[in-house]
């Protein structure tokens, strides 16, 4: 289990403590997992844990284990820690961590300590192989540091794919070399809205950054040695207007545009022109070198077809492309994308949206809007990524309390997000093996700072990537005990959770007015919403 739990331990008698004898080994093939189990072991307990032949912390493959899965041995001598793979063995590593005093992820040594880890025996594997969490870049901008610090909370919890939101209709996030100005101007916006009501004021205050492609490259491959996939998303043919303010050619109305300072969605969209379409292969071209996952994102979603319907050229031009209304546009858009990812061997990920239309056999689909587009793609034999909004949407408020920050939607708490199951239960069986998985979605144009992201996230993260971790059946007052303990860690790595008694003073926003929903609101939208997908 995620968190240690008494029945996922054989306990055996007594305890093994590490001292300054203590050294790890290692076969070639696991050098990095090696090494950095060494620089999480050596800061806060001062100990120099050398790589030796024989060590008393040993890493093994074993393929019959199943990948992703390890067995983790403590005895008085030693521990022993075999996957089915690189990644069982770091995962293993992650549970060992676990075991120790939660002191052990301090950076500087920790005095008084006693590093012992239990006499036990754990054998471990995931039950889904997506386990993620989309992170939006493009609304409020994270720098660096603070993504690769969000990978490292991703491992620790045993998460192993991070859907990157680059691109939106507040900022563009990615250089594209090709097209300088998509960073030199979509990059920046003049302000921000402060604030869920339509009619919020804005701050006055400029906001924007983006990611080098040299920066790209090091968080790509700063994941995947923590054994998680960036899967890249680039809005089409909606939530473009940063895009657009870049290079207004792309767009129906040719227009100049500036950065969206608002919330919610443009009604700029992209046109349809096969210059337009060009324009975003080459940019897929650029996220193909950078991005070595099998998926890429191209969005799909939430596109107003006003501007299409307005427009008399494009009027003219659906016959020509086999459509018969612009509601089959934006399935069309993406369908040109994916022939090209096709042809270069990846598959494209969209938002639930795309089942409105005609798909590739190879998509793979969020399902954001409930679960109605996991069931509708899972069904059409495709395969299904479920982020349901009114179970693990981590931007969505905690509590009734009029003491959250910016309440926005429904209130999700510790227990509903751990209630989360990515299968819907009409599936057959063979329909629900077109589940990859779940991923929580942390929107953030209400998290301008790391700060408030550790506030939003966790510990409802924590629940989100146990349900991902585990079987179906789950005990949530077992794992609300087992989290009083794993808080401790999360303390000892300096995150801001959401405490159970409510925000801190500082956590709070007061006088900034949310949108709070209540359920039977929030599902009637959806209702409509999904009122449109193809079964």
């Amino acid at each position: 289990m995620l968190i240690p739990r008494p029945l996922s331990l054989v306990p055996g008698t007594g305890s093994l403590t590490l001292t300054a004898d203590s050294s790890v080994s290692a076969p070639a093939a696991l050098g990095g997992v090696l090494a950095w189990l060494q620089q999480m072991l050596r800061p806060a307990t001062g100990l120099p844990f050398p790589a030796v032949a024989h060590g008393t912390i040993a890493l093994g493959t074993d393929a019959g284990i199943g990948s992703e899965a390890f067995q983790l041995d403590v005895t008085v001598d030693g521990v022993t820690i075999v996957g089915g793979d690189a990644a069982g063995v770091f995962y293993g590593c992650q549970a060992l961590l676990q075991l120790l005093p939660p002191a052990i992820y301090r950076r500087a040594a920790v005095a008084g300590v006693s590093w012992t880890v239990p006499v036990c025996r754990v054998d471990d594997a995931p039950r889904f192989a997506w386990r993620g969490a989309m992170l939006d870049v493009a609304r409020h901008f994270l720098p660096k540091h603070d993504v690769l610090r969000f990978l490292d909370l991703m491992a620790a919890h045993r998460l192993n794919t991070l859907h990157w939101h680059l691109t939106d209709d507040q900022g563009w996030r990615l250089e594209i070399k090709r097209y300088p100005r998509l960073t030199e101007i979509g990059a920046w916006r003049r302000e921000s809205q402060v604030g869920a009501a339509r009619d919020a004021p804005g701050d006055g205050r400029p906001h924007g950054g983006f990611y080098t492609q040299d920066d790209v490259r090091e968080i790509v491959a700063y994941a995947a040695e923590r054994f998680i996939t960036v899967v890249p998303e680039i809005e089409s043919p909606g939530h473009v207007q940063a895009a657009l303010a870049a290079y207004p050619e792309l767009g129906v109305t040719r227009q100049p545009q500036e950065v969206w300072t608002r919330w919610g969605i443009s009604s700029n969209v992209l046109d349809i022109s096969s210059s337009t379409v060009d324009f975003f292969r080459n940019v897929l071209d650029e996220v193909l070198e950078l991005f070595p996952s099998r998926w890429i994102g191209v969005g799909g979603d939430e596109c107003p077809q006003d501007q299409w319907r307005a427009d008399p050229l494009i009027g003219e031009r659906l016959a020509g492309l086999g459509l018969t209304s612009v509601e089959e546009l934006p399935s069309w858009f993406v369908r040109r994308l994916d022939d090209h990812l096709t042809a270069a061997g990846r598959r494209v990920f969209g938002w639930d949206e795309i089942l409105e239309g005609d798909l590739a056999p190879g998509t793979t689909v969020a399902s954001w809007r409930g679960m109605a587009g996991a069931v509708a793609a899972a069904r059409r034999g495709y395969d299904v990524v479920a982020c349901p909004d009114d179970l693990v949407y981590l931007d969505y408020r905690q509590s009734e309390s009029p003491e959250e920050p910016i309440p926005v939607a429904i209130p999700l708490t510790v227990r509903d997000v751990y209630a989360f199951d990515p299968v819907p239960p009409s599936l057959t069986a063979a329909e629900a093996r077109h589940v990859l998985g779940g991923q929580a979605n942390i929107w953030t144009e209400h998290a301008d700072s790391p700060r408030t992201i550790d506030y939003l996230v966790f510990p409802r993260l924590c629940a989100v990537a146990e349900a991902l971790w585990s079987t179906a059946d789950r005990d949530f007052d077992n794992f609300w005990n087992r989290l009083q303990t794993h808080l401790a860690r999360l303390d000892a790595l300096g995150v801001e959770y959401r405490r159970s008694d409510g925000p801190q003073p500082w956590q709070r926003r007061p006088g900034v007015p949310g949108r709070p929903d209540t359920r039977e609101q929030r599902a009637a939208h959806i209702a409509r919403l999904v009122a449109n997908i193809q079964v």
